[in-house]
């Protein structure tokens, strides 16, 4: 290769490499901004409005959930989710149900943490009680979700994630003698995209007395505060269009309605139809706008946080295949069984 071929060529490699690092979700909002300006310009105003003022509404949650977050990784309060998995496999599964509700873990950041657990001889029920109840809720999830949707629902939706573990935990206990839960892990090489707790062993909760907890904390509020926001905006863009374009008739007919087929049909739309925790809160505010009935939108956001990609291929990475079809067995039953109850109370 000629020595100007070379220097042609390293130019192009930086070049490639920020590409990599655009993010996909900011890629996203900019090309429903752009369609929008080309396809109905006379509403690209009013949508950017709607995105922005529902951003400022929502930023003091916003800022209280992170700064939740990056106190208790800061603290090292995440250490102490393993005690759950300690003692008499009822109390395992009770505690599991409890901590899995309330802990901030992510999808990915659950693998490793899971993994060790099993191999160490955890009981299957254990685990299943937290993997179930993890994804569908942790605080900043229920200052977002109840700024947004009420507090009455954010508070039903954490009892709910309490009775997915207890449901998945007591109801692996039921089969776990049969064959297909005897060796229920794969191989397993450790991965994750969100990193591993900074710091083990008892919290600090004055953690601004150690320079490098102040560190943690400072890089947690910006990376957490980036996540949240870019997540929010392409939430708020889809749920301006989906206000402006979709006939509030077309939602009423799909999951409007009493009875069970409207919280059946959230169930199902959940999983596939869910981007992002954070960012089905805004759209299932407009979606109940639109005239989607309550427990059709328990259903929706239940289902979706534990059967959505990042959820589930953090249960598939590391559990064979029936194990697999039982955790979304459980799922998909416990989120009509939670839309049900909502509907009844709401």
């Amino acid at each position: 290769m000629s020595i100007s071929r070379i220097a042609a060529y390293e130019k192009i490699v930086p070049r490639t490499a920020d590409l990599k690092r655009i993010e996909p979700v900011w890629v996203a909002s900019g090309i429903i901004l752009a369609a929008i300006g080309a396809i109905a310009s006379s509403e690209f105003i009013p949508v950017v409005e709607f995105t922005a003022e529902a951003l400022i509404q929502t930023g003091k949650f916003i800022a209280f959930a992170v700064a939740v977050v990056a106190y208790l990784k800061a603290t090292g309060a995440e250490s102490t989710v393993a005690k759950a998995f300690q003692g008499h496999e009822v109390q395992m599964v009770l505690l599991a149900s409890l901590v899995g509700a309330l802990s901030p873990f992510c999808s990915c950041e659950v693998i490793p943490f899971i993994a060790g657990l099993l191999a160490a001889g955890t009981p299957i029920s254990a685990v299943m009680a937290f993997w179930l109840s993890s994804p569908i809720m942790d605080p900043p999830m229920f200052i977002i979700t109840a700024s947004q949707l009420g507090l009455d629902f954010a508070v039903a939706k954490t009892v709910a994630a309490v009775g997915f573990g207890l449901l998945g935990g007591f109801g692996t206990m039921a089969i776990t003698r049969t064959k297909a839960f005897s060796d229920p892990l794969k191989s397993f090489a450790p991965t994750g995209c969100c990193g591993s707790s900074t710091f083990s062993g008892k919290p600090v909760w004055r953690f601004w007395r150690e320079h490098e907890r102040i560190s943690v904390f400072r890089a947690t509020m910006i990376s957490n505060a980036m996540f949240l926001l870019k997540w929010m905006t392409l939430a708020y863009l889809l749920e301006a269009l989906m206000v402006r374009f979709i006939p509030a008739e077309h939602v009423i007919f799909l999951l409007g309605g009493e009875g069970l087929r409207p919280v059946v049909a959230g169930a199902l739309l959940g999983g596939p139809a869910y981007l992002n925790g954070y960012a089905a809160v805004p759209l299932v505010a407009g979606m109940l706008h639109q005239g989607m009935s309550q427990g059709a939108a328990m259903s929706f956001v239940l289902a979706g946080s534990v059967t959505c990609i990042p959820a589930a291929i953090a249960v598939w990475a590391l559990v064979r295949s029936k194990v697999f079809a039982t955790y979304l067995g459980f799922a998909i039953f416990g989120s009509i069984l939670g839309g049900v109850l909502w509907s009844l109370v709401a």
